[in-house]
């Protein structure tokens, strides 16, 4: 790419970018549309427009997102949220500090130098712009100048241990103080208890809990709750809540039938068969009623076979103190240690309550498994593509499907299905993989919601950086200097050294298009502003089902994190090679914190709150960015042949020595939690009645409070009172 056309891209994204900046403003103060814009405060029953002036600037909401305090972004997001913004912020310092130095060191080193012209000369470089020769592209071999660059790679590595070590005791720091001041919450004073043998022939699986701990923690032990398998009553359960939802939306359409001239209305009427288009004709509302009583008697008796004869292998068990529970769920309880496993409890909204049952073999299997097929997912990502390409190709429709020859054959249709086809499959397939590896996370056992968003996070990071960071790489610059490699097979270490750089102007093009069209679109939402006002108009009758079309979701961690992440490891390997990359870095993770923090205040409403638990994973592949840089240093230092290359191995030790002491020093604190944080006083004297029933499956819960006791009793020989 010439320097016209990546100006041209570069403007043009720009334009885009102040665009939907200047829809966000517009739209963003119309009161209709602030379910879509304000959806955070108005779930908290807040008024959106209070403290908030309606300026006609564009760019108003930027002073509200830096006014805001750390702990408001709490009260909005949770401490997940408020980690993120530390991540973005920690990255974005690490760029500035760096780029302080490289680039008026390293550019001007670059630029004054006469590498390219003179592999010109020779008639052996890639095609470069006038971009490359700010590279080390242009810094011929064994030059005294590179020396320059390997000090710029210890410079980047110091920085970035410097702020994240002080970012990790800001994390930790953060995850303690709002664990110590914030209200009890029911995960607080649980643990999971997991892989619970047999009980014997006269007790059940609860009193066989019941006693284990209550002859270990005499003095502390609350009550249990033994995990059961809901499957049948869970059916039972949403098969009626599904009436319900049909009745509420059939008693709005008859009220909205009644009229002056007909006050009597017409009654909704659907059939029975598949999808209401088949089978007998019905009053929807009276159907609705009459089968939500048949289903109520079954859905009580089910209950009651439920919690007395599908009790599993796993429990949680409550503690009257936040530190009798921390200390439970970090004492091993049993001799074998594949049983009566104790962990500190998920919330009650992560549990993954299928998960939580399965035995430590099993999860072992599982996991092998799991990362078998990610392996194979990471490094064989080609053979499905290519197989889809094959697939979509439209000599195989034609012989796969023959009723499509009419259409396919038609020159207009055919053209395009050539030029689309085959691309539109690979993005549906590539749309799907995030989904797909959330589902490998959940096979392998893991029983929370958090837990398996952190380990598919962790498996789209690899999947990125191996087929987007380092396929780009490596097939652009072979597939570049192709033809000089076929005529100088000699020459391909050389042509590599001299190419490599050359994949720079690719990847700042990639970084102002994530960041200028990508965070636009996000701050704009123009697409969930289209797609609720359609279902408002043609599918929406009720408030419930309102609600459902507005409600925002989460951050979406799982795919947000690891796109962060390629971007912080392609800045980092070419911070050094092309440091022009370093100022759009920096506005990519500073654009982003002040998006994503406009988001978490105003937009996305948080799913679940893991305490910050995704920081260790996020440090852990910040970590490994800078030692894949590290190690291209490396190798490219030696492709220029310079003599000293090999003083950047000691750099790569160093930063597995960073990460090892990181984690024996701080990870702990995020697994488990430390007794001086738990032994804080709270606020307020918990109800421990309300803890325990926070965690019910809404298809076992009682529909009065006082029912808790007889929840209780029913999984039990002996009821929870003649206990006592």
């Amino acid at each position: 790419m010439d320097l016209s056309s990546f100006v041209t891209s570069l403007l043009t994204s720009l334009l885009i970018f102040v665009v939907l900046v200047i829809l966000f403003a517009w739209l963003s103060r119309k009161p209709g549309n602030a379910v879509i814009y304000y959806p955070n405060p108005i779930s908290r029953g807040l008024d959106p427009w209070e403290g908030r002036r309606r300026t006609r600037s564009p760019f108003g909401w930027i002073k509200e997102a830096f006014s805001a305090s750390e702990a408001d972004v709490v009260a909005a997001g949770g401490v997940d949220a408020a980690v993120y913004l530390v991540f973005l912020a920690a990255v974005t310092g690490i760029l500035v500090i760096s780029g302080i130095v490289l680039l008026p060191v390293l550019i001007p080193l670059s630029g004054t130098d006469k590498g390219i012209e003179r592999s010109a000369k020779n008639k052996d470089s890639a095609n470069f712009t006038s971009i490359d020769k700010l590279s080390m592209a242009n810094v011929e071999e064994k030059s005294t100048r590179l020396w320059a660059f390997m000090l710029g790679v210890y410079w980047v590595s110091f920085v970035t241990y410097y702020i994240l070590w002080r970012a990790y005791k800001h994390v930790l720091n953060l995850r303690a103080a709002t664990k110590s001041t914030l209200a009890a919450k029911p995960e607080q004073f649980t643990v999971l208890v997991r892989d619970i043998p047999k009980p014997p022939p006269d007790q059940t699986m609860k009193d066989h809990v019941d006693s284990y701990f209550r002859a270990l923690h005499p003095d502390t032990f609350y009550r249990s709750m033994v995990v059961t398998d809901n499957k049948e009553v869970n059916k039972i359960w949403e098969e009626i809540e599904g009436y319900k939802k049909k009745l509420a939306r059939a008693e709005v359409v008859y009220g909205e039938s009644k009229s002056t001239s007909k006050p009597e209305g017409t009654r909704p009427t659907n059939r029975t068969g598949f999808l209401g288009l088949i089978g007998k004709k019905v009053d929807t509302i009276d159907h609705c009623n009459e089968k939500i009583k048949e289903l109520l008697p079954k859905l009580e008796a089910e209950q009651k076979v439920t919690l007395r004869e599908k009790q599993q292998n796993a429990a949680l068990v409550f503690f009257n103190s936040r530190p009798a529970a921390a200390s439970a769920s970090q004492t091993i309880h049993a001799q074998i240690l594949d049983t009566w496993t104790v962990m500190e409890a998920p919330e009650p909204r992560q549990l993954l309550w299928t998960n939580v049952t399965k035995k430590s073999y099993e999860r072992h299997v599982r996991q092998c498994l799991v990362y078998g097929v990610v392996f194979l997912t990471v490094f064989f990502f080609m053979i499905p593509i290519a197989f889809i390409s094959a697939f979509t190709t439209l000599e195989n429709l034609r012989k796969l499907l023959p009723f499509l020859k009419k259409v396919v054959d038609q020159p207009e249709i055919k053209t395009v299905l050539e030029a689309y086809l085959p691309q539109i499959a690979l993005i549906v397939f590539l749309a799907l993989l995030p989904a797909f590896l959330m589902f490998l996370s959940k096979a392998e056992g893991i029983p929370s919601q958090s837990h398996a968003v952190r380990a598919a996070s962790g498996k789209y990071f690899y999947f990125i950086v191996f087929n987007v960071f380092l396929g780009v790489t490596i097939a652009g610059t072979l597939w570049g200097s192709l033809k000089s490699i076929t005529n100088h097979p000699g020459q391909i270490v050389p042509l590599l050294a001299k190419s490599l750089p050359a994949n720079a102007t690719f990847f700042l093009t990639f970084v102002a298009l994530k960041f200028f069209v990508g965070y636009g679109l996000e701050l704009s939402r123009l697409v969930p502003l289209i797609i609720f006002n359609l279902k408002k108009k043609y599918l929406c009758k009720t408030e419930a089902e309102i609600k459902e079309a507005w409600a925002p979701g989460d951050l979406g961690y799982a795919t947000r994190v690891p796109n962060d992440l390629l971007i912080i490891t392609v800045v980092l390997c070419y911070s050094v090679i092309a440091p022009l990359i370093i100022p759009f870095g920096v506005v990519y993770f500073a654009l982003g914190w002040l998006v994503a923090r406009n988001q978490v205040l105003r937009v996305h409403v948080p799913s679940f709150d893991s305490n910050g638990r995704m920081w260790p994973h996020m440090h852990a592949r910040i970590v490994a960015a800078l030692i894949i840089y590290q190690i291209t240093m490396f190798g490219f230092m030696g492709l220029k042949k310079f003599f000293y290359a090999p003083l950047l191995l000691p750099l790569i030790a160093m930063s597995f020595i960073f990460a090892f002491i990181c984690k024996n020093r701080f990870y702990l604190s995020f697994c488990y939690t430390p007794l001086e944080v738990a032994c804080q006083d709270i606020k307020e004297t918990p109800n421990m009645e309300s803890m325990y029933a926070a965690y019910i499956p809404p298809s076992l819960k009682p529909e009065k409070p006082e029912d808790i006791d007889q929840f209780e009793d029913a999984q039990s020989h002996t009821s929870r009172t003649a206990s006592f």
